[in-house]
């Protein structure tokens, strides 16, 4: 249900304006959703079930036969931000989606500030991109981060950029935010104009680093030149929705030596996907109704449909793509000042383990940031 309280927004505002960013006021919902303690406590038993598969050589053998070339560059580390997108089922909480450079968390952290919430995140975060150096270098002074995209002060969250930049910067580490378009690999090293990159935090959607302007970042980081986190190998092992038919193959999971166990939990707790260039098409149209059809290495819910909306047109379309299809499960749903609204869970987790909360509440076929009294929402927990 929605809180009865009301956030003080006026405390995010402040903390944009200190780095020089509008309030992005569109971001956040002024309600709370409630998740029981029993569903936080599953979403995060299936994270970890999911990340013990991972680990399996032989899931990561069928992972990779559909991935780019550099995913098979393991740089040895996790990445951070994972995000965990979850619907509520009959059964429980069913999986929809992983996201491997999954945005907002720090917005999140700030929308339990402005709810009066105390929170330590901060220093998590920190101990995170830390982590990630220590796997990569093993120690040794992290001097330069690079938060990189492309065209960044377009960018959506480009207020988290920036709050980013401050948080390293709060920690002793010298930070800039950078288009990837003006970094230059030269001598053996990333630079950035004259300053040496030593990690790059990725917030790029050009997951494999195979547009142009992407070069030098894609050749420093094949070179171990850089840390960069998250990374195409990351993002080929979870993000790609094809992964998911391996995870809900009852029989392909024990092929691998998935345990028992784990089978049933991740069987019962991702929703059911498969390929549709390996499937049916007359038996996916007859069952269309109750699915939702998806481009395996898409993001943002773009070109995703509906089955109950296909039109042929669209059909043909998603039977030429990559994509797959995935048992339909209905968002949640609150009423909120007379209006009905829809929300998902998702979880920021850092190898395996769930860092944040959030919801994220809208109206329309996905979420989308453009609802009135949508956003980010604060997610309480009831036993």
């Amino acid at each position: 249900m929605a809180g009865s309280l009301m956030p003080d927004f006026g405390k995010i505002r402040g903390e944009c304006e200190s780095e020089g960013v509008a309030f992005p006021g569109n971001m956040f919902s002024p309600y709370r959703v409630t998740a029981s303690q029993t569903h936080a406590i599953r979403m995060a038993e299936i994270i970890r079930g999911i990340e013990r598969v991972a680990m399996f050589d032989a899931y990561r053998e069928m992972a990779l036969q559909w991935a780019p070339s550099i995913a098979k560059f393991d740089p040895g580390t996790h990445g951070v931000f994972f995000g965990y997108d979850f619907h509520i089922g009959e059964n429980g909480p069913r999986l929809i989606e992983i996201n491997t450079n999954a945005g907002g968390a720090y917005l999140n952290v700030l929308l339990a500030k402005a709810w009066g919430e105390s929170t330590d995140a901060e220093e998590t975060f920190h101990d995170m991109f830390m982590e990630e150096w220590r796997l990569k270098r093993g120690g040794g002074e992290l001097r330069h981060i690079a938060i990189v995209d492309d065209d960044c002060a377009s960018q959506f969250l480009y207020p988290e950029f920036c709050l980013f930049r401050k948080l390293f910067e709060r920690y002793g580490i010298s930070a800039s935010i950078v288009d990837a378009r003006d970094l230059e690999f030269r001598e053996g090293h990333l630079f950035h104009g004259d300053r040496q990159v030593d990690l790059v935090y990725n917030r790029l959607t050009d997951f494999s680093l195979e547009a142009d302007f992407h070069l030098a970042l894609r050749q420093a980081y094949l070179a171990d030149a850089v840390v960069l986190t998250p990374h195409p190998r990351a993002h080929a092992l979870f993000a790609d929705k094809r992964n998911l038919s391996i995870l809900t193959d009852r029989n392909g999971l024990e092929s691998i030596g998935v345990d028992a166990e784990t089978a049933a939990l991740l069987l019962g707790g991702i929703a059911k996907t498969r390929i549709v260039k390996e499937s049916d098409p007359e038996e996916l149209w007859a069952q269309r109704r109750n699915l939702f059809f998806k481009p395996g290495t898409g993001y943002g819910a773009k070109a995703v449909y509906r089955g109950d909306k296909l039109t042929r047109r669209v059909w043909s379309e998603i039977l030429a793509g990559n994509y797959v299809c995935q048992e339909y499960v209905p968002a949640m749903e609150l009423e909120a000042e007379g209006r009905i609204l829809k929300y998902d869970y998702r979880n920021f987790a850092y190898k395996g383990q769930v860092q944040l909360l959030a919801a994220r509440l809208y109206q329309g076929q996905t979420t989308n940031f453009r609802t009135e009294g949508g956003g980010f929402a604060r997610v309480v927990t009831r036993p």
